[in-house]
């Protein structure tokens, strides 16, 4: 069974590329889930599951909403039916627009990962990673 720091070695981390005034680009949130372990989906067909959640933000520019990629559905003791869930690595994709009047040359954007993570026996409480992205303007 994973001990306690398995439960908190999941890492985020994320890349956004130049952006150009005025231009969109494509940006990705990627959390990376220790052996062992799963997060649920963000659509885990459970009512009981805390689906996994991306939460972007931009201070001068625009965030479109989040795409979630289709997890695996896998079968647990601890469940009737099966749970939609990640394992390994997964990444969330977003576009950033920058307005063409924007100030300054670097965005800032803010990525909140919330999610449960398990294995094959239990639960943990769901947490928080926040990871900072930066995007390059020209």
């Amino acid at each position: 069974m994973a001990g306690i720091s398995a439960v908190n070695a999941q890492t985020v981390t994320g890349s956004i590329g130049t952006v150009s005034r005025g231009g969109s680009v494509r940006g990705t949130v990627t959390l990376s889930i220790p052996g062992g372990l799963h997060v649920n989906s963000n659509r885990p067909n459970s009512e009981y599951a805390i689906p996994t959640t991306v939460r972007v933000s931009a201070v001068g520019a625009k965030t479109s909403a989040v795409s979630y990629p289709r997890g695996r559905n896998r079968k647990f003791q601890f469940s009737e039916n099966a749970i939609n869930v990640y394992e390994g690595t997964v990444s969330f994709s977003f576009n950033l627009t920058v307005p063409a009047n924007f100030k300054g040359n670097v965005v800032r954007v803010r990525a909140v990962v919330r999610y449960q993570a398990c294995t094959d026996e239990v639960c943990y409480p769901p947490r928080n990673k926040e990871v900072t992205l930066t995007a390059r303007v020209r």
